[in-house]
């Protein structure tokens, strides 16, 4: 089974590790791909470059055996496609489920994605709820997760695509977005609660986010 978790990771913190974490445990993952995106379609560019984000990724993840960084929207041209880089993953492993880790914000604007319909036949979708998220998908998507929706995580190896499981367990309510914000603002009373030491200290040596 391929397991994927895209985001734009500026910066990536704990709230990331906490629910690639809850996602390898859950549902028994051999791996977890982080995919950082190059140029994100639905959010702003990203404010550090590539190589401060793949640092601090690195710095997340160090010591977790089962999670790796994927390169390939990196060093792709153009905007960040989800749906290119899970026909390149079918192309690479067609007889193996691939599964895709999204937070609920996304999944509620599922149907501005390109091509959305298409990355549900390649893929299940694995779904995580922060703390004060509801479920408030668009009519064409809640029509699919009628179909889609299961609670059982064998499935998602017994068919190639097209489930969409919820994530259950602890949750953690953290948002790169305020960090920056903390950052510029010399607000630094949450950071240790949000980010690990080592990407702290990353993000002062390269005086990163700062005004």
């Amino acid at each position: 089974m391929i397991a994927l978790f895209g985001g734009t990771f500026d910066p990536p913190h704990l709230g990331h590790l906490n629910m690639a974490v809850r996602c390898v445990d859950e549902l028994d993952l051999a791996q977890l791909k982080l995919l950082p995106c190059a140029i994100p379609v639905h959010k702003q560019r990203p404010s550090v470059s590539d190589k401060h984000r793949l640092a601090m990724l690195t710095a997340l993840i160090s010591g977790q055996e089962k999670m790796q960084i994927d390169k390939r929207e990196l060093l792709r041209q153009g905007p960040s496609y989800t749906l290119l880089t899970l026909q390149e993953l079918r192309q690479e492993h067609p007889t193996e489920a691939i599964l895709f880790l999204m937070g609920m914000d996304s999944f509620n604007s599922l149907h501005t994605w390109f091509e959305w319909r298409e990355i549900t036949t390649l893929c299940h979708l694995v779904v995580y709820q922060r703390p004060g998220e509801t479920c408030t998908p668009s009519h064409e998507v809640a029509a699919y997760l009628t179909r889609a929706k299961t609670s059982d995580k064998h499935k998602l190896r017994t068919a190639l695509a097209g489930h969409c499981y919820f994530l259950s367990g602890a949750q953690k309510d953290i948002a790169s977005s305020a960090i920056r914000t903390a950052i510029s603002q010399q607000n630094n009373e949450y950071l240790e609660q949000w980010l690990p030491t080592s990407v702290i200290d990353y993000i002062n040596s390269h005086g990163l986010y700062a005004d």
